[in-house]
């Protein structure tokens, strides 16, 4: 009797581990789905901002009424929503100074 509880033990403790590995299985797939859709999704964002960044740049001027060259200029967003266009090592250094501030806050 001892023995074939230990066996019907063993048998439901099998068919339980093989419940969990469809469910893990199945949870797989369906988060593979979803890592899918967010790539996409980011990639559409990206693409889209790319756009209005190529936008924005094709709309502005130099006070001599020149072009402003997106090569030398980037766009930046203060936190207090103020945007501002800026040369690239300018916001180069200032990427250096917010990641210095952030990994003293954590």
């Amino acid at each position: 009797v001892a023995a074939q509880k230990c066996r019907k033990r063993k048998l439901n403790a099998i068919l339980n581990l093989e419940e969990d590995v469809c469910n893990l299985q199945t949870q797989k797939e369906s988060l593979k789905k979803e890592h899918s859709q967010c790539s996409k999704s980011i990639n559409q964002i990206k693409q889209k901002l790319n756009n209005l960044y190529h936008d924005i740049f094709s709309r502005l001027r130099d006070d001599q009424g020149r072009p402003v060259n997106p090569h030398q200029y980037v766009i930046h967003c203060s936190s207090n929503g103020s945007v501002f266009v800026i040369p690239k090592h300018l916001a180069k250094s200032e990427q250096k100074q917010d990641n210095r501030k952030e990994q003293k806050q954590k």
